[in-house]
């Protein structure tokens, strides 16, 4: 039974402040919540949206050290660029704040300062890696080595990313430092660690009992980490990038990220609002609401939950609608891989096309398993669903109106028994809505609120107004009436989902509200109002604009596929009186020229120091001749002579076959010798 509320707070999954936002976490995470936040909004109820980036936590580190910067460079690049996308895309958050806030600090500091001093941690002392070079605790991604299960010799040491498995530091073989590169050695080090084990049977109660109505894949994963068993939790870790442990001897120390960010929740809905804050964390009217993904189920459904819990004065989430994964073109969507369609981006390549990726991801979203997005299918509903039936039925039924009725809402006469069909299926659209909404079935609600669209569409091309206009006026005034107060219907059914095209659609229409509780009534435009001109709410997309995206993807999966490729097996051993049989020379390039009929082969004549020879080689797709001229080359001097293409090649040129950039490189020496000179 659904309880009411006086309130409800909304959060979105706080995103990772080291790259942009892709289309996976749109569809898993700020999409729905944004439908669901602007259903309420336009419902008149209290709801506000609480966002923000997660600017804390190890790679971060690694990729301000990569890049010879600082972490806070890298959080502030990338908060930037995520926060501008989101609102270039319309996501309506009343804030969206940081980690690296001062007032996120301070919370997450003081909430951890109750737990210490009321005795809610356990500590315990245990030997990590530290690396003595450096001077300081590695975490999992610093510390590198062989993995015990498939020999790959660069596993980190949270997980071996050639074969999966999932690793502790110290399961590694012959481990390293990536800071300094030496051996690190084990220390003692104390951490405090939340016991969730002590929580597991409130957790069992609340979830497994009081939560049954809670989407499938999130109560089963609850389910299936409870019936583990659950253990402690470390909140701490040693790097110097984070909320200091605020404990004294704890320098050195930070709040684990995992435990520091859902905390950011609260201290951006404090930044919001000082005063008020209190009343969406605290008051049992309170409805909270955790927008995620499916890799976050057990932080936002067990973890936080337990740290409310343990703090005392916090309400607990009331749903946690995890979505499953969106996966691009097949393939799971990867920001080390390169492989995703990144927001920012979106917004340049489709300027003024919010809504056409709000609408496909929405039509696609992975709310019970993963789902894929294609840039086919994308241009097919776009241009097919959008166009053809939204976009189609508006522009119609606004143009016929302007041509037949100067531009003004034509009085309705006596309705037929088709009209009165019609307009019955309008009847329950907005209890239909409303419940798939309230139940977070978004992708369901938009194809109702699309089922509007194609009942109108139908109801236009069934009664054909522009034949009509020649004998029946009335009856063409009757049903443009119908199709403008469906139009109007679709403005409001419309604005969770596509806030851009629905704005643009009430200003046509000169609705000067967009009031929830009138949807499905058929009389919202009166009679005589002026209507503005009409404009397209879509576009066709070519396939050209397509074209390009797909081979962008492809251009990424080659430039992939080149760097997981691996250096070719070592040759079987040979004696080593065998190689010294080679007699490597070191030769100047005097003329270099393509051979004619053969794409692949250059013709040298080199100065080998004993009166010059003639080398064929197949190297014409890596070098311009001219580029050759003059260069110092090593050659394999004493091979047998062999006549190429009617050249009798004297020798091979050594060349280094680069396998990742699939390219030969010239093998020479550093300073330059004299011709003729033996490699040894």
């Amino acid at each position: 039974m659904e309880k009411n509320f006086k309130r409800t707070l909304v959060t979105t999954a706080l995103p990772y402040a080291n790259g942009p936002v892709h289309i996976g976490h749109l569809a898993g995470v700020y999409v729905p919540a944004d439908i669901y936040t602007r259903y309420l909004r336009l419902k008149g109820e209290d709801v506000i949206l609480i966002g923000g980036s997660d600017e804390h936590g190890v790679p971060i580190t690694i990729k301000a050290r990569n890049e010879g910067v600082t972490p806070q460079d890298i959080v502030d690049r990338y908060h930037g660029i995520i926060k501008k996308s989101f609102e270039e895309f319309g996501i309506s958050f009343d804030i969206y704040s940081r980690t690296t806030s001062e007032i996120h600090h301070k919370t997450a500091s003081e909430f951890f300062r109750k737990l210490y001093d009321e005795g809610k941690f356990i500590e315990k002392t245990s030997a990590q890696y530290y690396d003595e070079e450096a001077g300081q605790f590695l975490a999992d991604r610093y510390i590198t080595g062989t993995c015990p299960h498939c020999k790959n010799e660069n596993a980190y040491g949270d997980q071996c990313e050639a074969c999966g498995t999932s690793l502790n530091a110290t399961d590694l073989i012959n481990p390293k430092s990536t800071i300094s590169g030496s051996v690190p050695v084990l220390k003692d080090t104390k951490h405090w660690y939340l016991p969730l084990d002590q929580h597991e049977a409130f957790l069992r109660e609340w979830i497994l009992e009081g939560h049954k109505e809670w989407k499938t894949n999130v109560y089963g994963q609850c389910k299936s980490w409870l019936d583990m068993g659950l253990q402690p939790r470390a909140v701490s870790r040693d790097i110097d990038w984070g909320v200091p442990v605020p404990v004294e001897g704890a320098e050195g120390k930070v709040l684990y990220v995992w435990f520091d960010a859902p905390i950011g929740y609260i201290s951006n809905t404090k930044e919001l609002m000082p005063d008020k804050w209190e009343l969406y964390w605290k008051d049992k009217e309170t409805k909270l609401v955790h927008f995620i993904g499916k890799d976050n189920i057990v932080f936002h459904c067990i973890v936080f939950p337990a740290m409310l819990k343990a703090e005392g004065s916090f309400i607990l989430p009331e749903n946690v609608p995890a979505n499953e994964f969106l996966n691009l073109e097949g393939d799971k969507i990867s920001t080390s891989r390169n492989w995703a369609v990144w927001l920012h981006e979106y917004l340049v390549d489709f300027p003024g096309k919010q809504d056409v990726l709000r609408y496909v991801l929405t039509a696609n979203a992975p709310e019970t398993k993963d789902n894929d997005f294609t840039w086919r299918d994308f241009q097919a509903r776009n241009n097919n669903e959008l166009v053809a039936i939204l976009g189609n039925f508006i522009n119609r039924s606004i143009v016929l109106t302007h041509k037949y009725f100067e531009g003004k809402v034509p009085v309705a006469g006596e309705f037929t028994e088709y009209d009165n069909a019609t307009i019955a299926e309008f009847a329950s659209v907005k209890e239909e809505i409303e419940k798939l909404l309230q139940n977070y079935r978004f992708r369901d609600a938009l194809k109702e609120a699309m089922n509007l669209a194609r009942i109108g569409n139908k109801y236009l091309a069934d009664t054909e107004p522009w034949k009509l206009a020649k004998t029946d006026m009335a009856r063409v005034s009757t049903i443009l009436n119908i199709a403008l107060q469906i139009s109007a219907n679709l403005a409001i059914a419309f604005e969770p989902f596509l806030p851009f095209s629905a704005a643009k659609l009430r200003k046509m229409l000169n609705m000067t509200e967009c009031d929830w509780s009138r949807l499905g009534e058929m009389n919202i435009l009166a009679e005589g109002a002026a209507i503005n001109a009409p404009e397209l709410l879509f576009e066709k997309i070519e396939d050209a604009a397509i074209e390009a995206q797909i081979q962008r993807l492809q251009e990424t999966k080659a430039a992939n596929e080149q760097k997981a490729k691996k250096a070719n097996p070592i040759a079987e051993n040979i004696d080593f009186e065998d190689f010294l049989k080679l007699d490597i020379r070191v030769g100047t390039v005097l003329e270099c020229t393509k051979v004619p009929k053969a794409d692949k082969l250059l013709m040298f004549k080199i100065d080998d120091g004993l009166g010059g020879r003639t080398i064929v080689s197949g190297i014409a797709k890596h070098y311009a001749p001219e580029d050759l001229v003059g260069k110092q080359v090593c050659f394999i001097a004493n091979l047998a002579p062999r006549k190429i293409k009617g050249i009798e090649s004297q020798g091979m040129i050594l060349s280094a076959e680069d396998f990742v950039n699939n390219r030969l490189v010239v093998t020479t020496t550093n300073s330059e010798v004299s011709p003729g000179s033996e490699v040894k």
